[in-house]
């Protein structure tokens, strides 16, 4: 507990003062300026709420997202209070529990070791930079089901783990053994910032690459969280990055979010993927690439039938 207090001392810049009643604490609001301490905290619960802005939450993730926390700081609450996300799908009204494997050994927690040193050189030879590591929390697996293998992992908005990549890394037959759980999520979108334009490609690789506001599909379609996620927010532009023998599943992308009147531009790499392009030309693509038209669609379309 006195862990936990400590993390969000250092997280909110003061010490908490303990109120009477249990596990109560009160901070200087970040969300306004006022003499008085008016965030009030629960330890135990997570519930926090700031009584001038009425801006609140029920974990401490959702916290450190609002006040812009490192990564760092996120990799310490993992460490202290778990990572597991249950929620309830609105469809099937169903349970469905996220748990990165129990060997998972992240990358930049220091230690040494064969199989690391061959995690770390893969993922140097795809331009995936510590920096990047530490902001991902990537790490890998050394036995177990996912032995030999990369993990990255892709919280929710409130900092919660909603879904895991599983890397080979030795070149097995099967490349990739991601969570066994459904893939209608949001990819990376404890980074997402939904007031901007987005980029859609499809794979956390790829995502990784830009390097800024990149959600991974995990394949090649929109699945119906993201969908409606992009209507509902602010999101005018939409930067449309899959690989170009996707192009037919581009092509349908393109059409259901230009049908609902966003701004879609659809990115040609040519023979190379996101990941393969790297960094620089990438942003280079972009500012090269304009909104893409219904005519455009017709013909990419007859390109991309002639190519089969």
């Amino acid at each position: 507990m006195n862990k936990l207090v400590n993390l969000l001392n250092r997280v909110l810049g003061n010490n908490g003062v303990k109120l009477k009643k249990q596990d109560e604490y009160m901070y200087w609001s970040p969300f306004i300026s006022h003499h008085k301490r008016k965030l009030q905290i629960n330890i135990q619960s997570q519930n926090w709420h700031c009584w001038v802005s009425n801006v609140g939450g029920r974990n401490f993730f959702q916290l450190l997202k609002k006040v812009s926390a490192s990564r760092e700081h996120f990799n310490e609450l993992v460490e202290l209070v778990g990572e597991t996300k249950f929620y309830k799908s609105k469809d099937k009204q169903e349970k469905v529990g996220v748990n990165l494997p129990k060997e998972f050994k992240p990358l930049w927690n220091g230690g040494d070791g064969i199989v690391k040193r061959h995690a770390l050189s893969y993922l140097y030879n795809r331009n995936i930079s510590d920096e990047d590591i530490m902001k991902y929390n990537i790490g890998y697996c050394d036995e177990g089901l996912y032995s030999n293998r990369i993990i990255i992992p892709s919280y929710d908005s409130d900092g919660q783990l909603n879904f895991f990549v599983g890397r080979d890394f030795y070149s097995s037959k099967m490349k990739y053994k991601n969570s066994p759980t459904p893939k209608d999520v949001i990819g990376f979108d404890l980074f997402i910032n939904w007031d901007e334009p987005i980029i859609l490609c499809e794979g956390v690789f790829d995502a990784m690459s830009f390097k800024r506001n990149a959600i991974p599909l995990f394949g090649k379609t929109v699945m119906k969280r993201l969908h409606k996620k992009i209507l509902e927010s602010n999101v005018k532009t939409l930067y449309l990055a899959l690989d170009n023998d996707a192009m037919s599943d581009a092509i349908k992308i393109c059409k259901n979010f230009m049908s609902e009147g966003i701004s879609v531009k659809l990115m040609t790499l040519k023979d190379k993927d996101p990941n393969e392009l790297g960094f620089k030309k990438l942003i280079k693509s972009m500012s090269r690439t304009d909104t893409t038209k219904f005519s455009d669609l017709m013909k990419y379309k007859l390109y991309d039938n002639r190519h089969r």
